[in-house]
Formats: C-alpha cells, sequence, structure tokens
C-alpha cells in the first residue's frame, strides 16, 4: 500500500543512500516526457526536503530543458536488492550551471567531474512509499567504465564542443542554456 509523507524520514534517507540508481522525470509545458536513469556517485540528500544531483554529459540534455520551461519534477528509487520498495519525490527543480553562483557550492559536494554540465537543486513537499513487489531483484556487480574511457579519449574541448553539437536543444527543440553566458 502506498504510504505518503511530507518530508523524508531518516530510514527513506539511508534508503536512498543505499540505491546505485535512480530515475528522474521531467516534462516541458508540451511535448516529449523525458524519464532517465542516473548512476555514479551523483546524489546528495541535503535535508529532508532537498536533493542535489549532479547531472553529467549524456547523449541529451532533456532535464535542462524542461526545467527551463516548468520546474515540476519527479525521482523515483527502487530496490532491487533486500526488501522491496519503491520511493518517489514529487517537487520543483532548478538546473544550476557553470556560470551560476550557486555552482561552486554544489561542486563542494561532489568529487569533480570532468563532464559536469548541470547541477539539479531539487525541493520536494512529497515522498510516497509503494511496495515495490513487482521489481525484480538484481545484483549490483560494478560501475561501468564506458564514460571514464569516453572521458580520457576527448579532453575539455571536445566535451564542449559535444555539448554545442549534441546537448544545447532537447528533442523537442527546446533550449538547454548549458552554453549561455
Amino acid at each position: 500500500m502506498a504510504r505518503r509523507y511530507p518530508e523524508l524520514s531518516p530510514d527513506l534517507i539511508t534508503f536512498i543512500e543505499e540505491q546505485k540508481m535512480f530515475f528522474v522525470g521531467t516534462a516541458a509545458n508540451d511535448g516529449t516526457i523525458n524519464v532517465s536513469p542516473k548512476g555514479f556517485d551523483s546524489l546528495r540528500v541535503l535535508s529532508p526536503n532537498r536533493i542535489v544531483w549532479l547531472n553529467i554529459t549524456g547523449s541529451g540534455n532533456e532535464t535542462a530543458a524542461h526545467l527551463a520551461q516548468n520546474s515540476r519534477m519527479t525521482i523515483m528509487f527502487c530496490a532491487f536488492d533486500g526488501n522491496p520498495k519503491i520511493l518517489r519525490l514529487y517537487g520543483q527543480a532548478k538546473a544550476i550551471h557553470k556560470r551560476d553562483p550557486e555552482w561552486d557550492e554544489m561542486e563542494a559536494l561532489f568529487t569533480p567531474h570532468p563532464t559536469a554540465r548541470q547541477y539539479v537543486d531539487f525541493n520536494f513537499d512529497l515522498a510516497q512509499t509503494s511496495c515495490g513487489f513487482g521489481v525484480p531483484l538484481y545484483d549490483f556487480r560494478e560501475e561501468r567504465d564506458n564514460m571514464p574511457k569516453w572521458i580520457a579519449s576527448k579532453g575539455k574541448e571536445p566535451i564542449e564542443n559535444y555539448w554545442r553539437d549534441r546537448n544545447q536543444v532537447s528533442l523537442d527543440g527546446l533550449p538547454t542554456h548549458i552554453l549561455d553566458e
């Protein structure tokens, strides 16, 4: 049975910290709805109603484009091992870019990542748990090594070129503001 909470309890924070992956859902006012899996050590719980996550370079940049138009976001965690549980957080988010004054504060929360393109500051007022009985059991083996290999093959300037070529607009043509001055 689903249960609703106005904030995260210590047990729910522990649950989040134990997860190796989470999913982010966003949508602009119109157009494509996006759900993205996120991994690595890219999420921090700052308070019972605030999470920050590091958005590293990917093939698209839908989240930033959507948040520029509509700040609604859902984050979902689900247990792939141990006791079944799904946790969804509903709230409002803001993409923080390198030019924003909050960048240094966010960057200090994480190990520096050469492809950090945004931090997402997420404030939520509803946490909902559900059973997760339908989520299959999986065993975590290790992080993939594709990203570090890709980064090593690029260097700083080509990553910014990649952003210019592939991360400036969403699937629906909305600007991501990644390279705005």
